[in-house]
């Protein structure tokens, strides 16, 4: 079979896909930290990634027959300026003209490493790769069961679907590429043609980066959404946006390959109106149908509809207690700030709303205290690399500035948006990603950016100043930093709680880890603390207050009123 630049790419296109297919060209390689940044405003980039401790900036152009000029030199240079790379790379599915080469040796004089990957350099490229990615990696020994019930369950002769729940940070998308991998060496007639669907595109290239590292180099892949449409009928694995994949069936009333396995990620959102189209044409799950594999990491739905009866058996089910518990994610220091409670409304309040008892309850933002907290949080650990939750936009420039003012450390904000009529570009996104990944910014200041689909790199301290009503959203937060790594002991996580039912959810937490037989580490991960320090006092009077700490995490802005104890029975001293 052809690798994955073959002539038929490099002839054919789409140029969507050349990019795509430099981009694993480098992550099957030796290079780290390989990012997609090429999209409208990317100001002459396509991809970044990092050799030796050096940024690499790579423009890419795809020409049906005319050798690329001198003309795009000055762009990939305008690039490496913005994006703060120290090499560029001009990249090209056909020649470089004479005059690029000379001028590749003049910047070469000036101290400037222009490479120039042409079509015949990709291919010696690629020619030298291993068969198998050098990213490729062993599985954890908590990672091993799953993937062996994936592969027992795709290739008997009984199960139809199946469901693999493992909490953020422990590995799942690892999980099924690798069982995947496994079925189709050990059982090629098994599953020829799989798709993987998603549903946004910024999760379906990231699935596709994600797999890259368990596929040999002679295994094709193609991207299928709003964007672009790859060769969907003959590549091995299609990754797709679950709307295109609809107004296809709608027209066709059948997909345009034989896939024997159907792979939903956040599966959550399978119960949604779309997803139940798909699993109608398809009979997908059923013995008419393909194999339909579903992970997530949070499988609770807003509107309670149980996932559970869509994929008939639970392959796996490591929630963030239980990874937690097993040392299977990172260890957890769970700071619960509680200056800003407003005690006498609280020692005046019987039964309210969440949403009435939050407006009187906390005290307004307190940017000043969060800040001189989380410097000296700061202090505590080696090589800190922090995300602060922000409420919105307006909010993260304050964090920002205010951290960048005393220059403890360096912020930046990021987000997705508007603000002051000025959006952030994609280059100052992936610049600030690459920034934080590099350890050239220590702080991010983010505002609903991080909870599916972003690749960020590990961090060790986590500050919420913003309360997420959403059980799920939370969860995919918190994980940010759950993360194992080399070097890590802990993540600490700063809580500037303005949410009664983030209490609630801190107190359970606290309660299910104390239960659990096999967490022998650091027992309780959440304490109470206010700018004194420990505050156990206020730990030990929220726990009785909060009595039925599940139902009060869960309920809405205007649940019906909230029954508490009587507080004259609670000694808060």
């Amino acid at each position: 079979m052809p690798d994955f630049i073959n002539q038929k790419l490099l002839k054919d296109g789409p140029w969507q896909a050349l990019e795509r297919s430099i981009a694993r060209l480098m992550q099957h390689g030796n290079f780290s930290d390989v990012r997609l940044v090429g999209r409208t405003g990317d100001e002459g980039a396509d991809i970044l990634g990092t050799l030796n401790g050096k940024r690499w900036v790579v423009q890419v152009k795809y020409h049906s027959r005319v050798s690329v000029g001198i003309d795009v030199v000055d762009e990939v240079m305008n690039a490496m300026k913005l994006y703060h790379a120290d090499v560029p790379v001009l990249a090209t599915n056909t020649l470089f003209t004479d005059e690029v080469t000379k001028h590749k040796q003049k910047l070469l004089l000036s101290g400037i490493n222009l490479q120039l990957w042409d079509k015949y350099t990709l291919q010696r490229q690629i020619n030298i790769l291993p068969d198998v990615s050098t990213k490729i990696k062993q599985p954890r020994e908590y990672q091993k069961n799953p993937i062996n019930n994936i592969v027992d369950s795709v290739t008997g002769d009984n199960d139809k679907s199946g469901l693999v729940v493992m909490a953020t940070g422990l590995g799942k998308t690892f999980v099924a590429s690798e069982a995947v991998r496994r079925i189709k060496t050990d059982y090629p007639s098994k599953i020829d043609k799989v798709l993987v669907l998603a549903h946004t595109n910024e999760l379906v290239y990231q699935l596709e980066r994600s797999f890259w590292p368990t596929m040999k180099k002679n295994t094709s892949s193609a991207i299928w959404n709003g964007i672009e449409k790859g060769d969907i009928i003959n590549s091995e694995y299609t990754f797709a946006c679950i709307n295109s994949v609809i107004a296809w069936l709608e027209k066709y009333n059948e997909l345009p390959a034989d896939y024997k396995l159907i792979v939903i990620d956040e599966a959550h959102h399978s119960a949604s109106g779309y997803y139940k189209k798909l699993i109608e044409y398809t009979k997908a799950g059923t013995p008419e149908g393909p194999y339909l594999l579903g992970l997530t990491a949070t499988p609770w739905r807003m509107d309670n509809q149980d996932i559970n009866q869509i994929f008939e058996n639970q392959l796996c089910s490591i929630d963030l207690i239980e990874g937690m518990g097993n040392g299977y994610l990172s260890n957890v220091d769970y700071r619960m700030h509680t200056d800003n409670i407003n005690w006498d409304v609280l020692m005046a309040t019987k039964d309210i709303t969440p949403k009435a008892l939050n407006k009187t309850l906390f005290i307004e933002e307190w940017n000043d205290a969060v800040i001189d907290v989380l410097q000296k949080t700061m202090s505590e650990i080696n090589n800190p690399r922090v995300i602060v939750f922000c409420s919105n936009i307006s909010h993260a420039h304050t964090v920002r500035d205010k951290i960048n003012s005393r220059r403890f450390a360096k912020a930046a904000a990021i987000y997705s948006g508007v603000f002051n009529r000025n959006k952030m570009t994609p280059v100052d996104r992936s610049t600030t990603l690459c920034d934080f990944s590099d350890g050239r910014i220590q702080v991010i200041c983010a505002v609903d950016i991080f909870n599916e689909g972003i690749d960020v790199p590990d961090v060790n301290i986590l500050v919420f100043q913003r309360v997420t009503h959403s059980r799920r959203i939370f969860v995919q937060q918190l994980g940010r930093g759950l993360r194992l790594s080399e070097g890590k002991d802990k993540v600490i996580v700063l809580d500037f709680v303005s949410d009664i039912r983030r209490f609630a959810a801190g107190i359970e937490m606290a309660t299910e880890l104390d239960s659990s037989p096999v967490y022998l580490k650091l027992g309780s991960p959440v304490k109470f603390m206010n700018k004194s320090g420990d505050d156990p006092n206020t730990g030990k009077f929220l726990t009785a207050w909060l009595s039925d700490a599940a139902k009060i995490q869960d309920a809405n802005d205007n649940d019906p009123v909230l029954k508490f104890p009587p507080l004259e029975l609670l000694d808060k001293t």
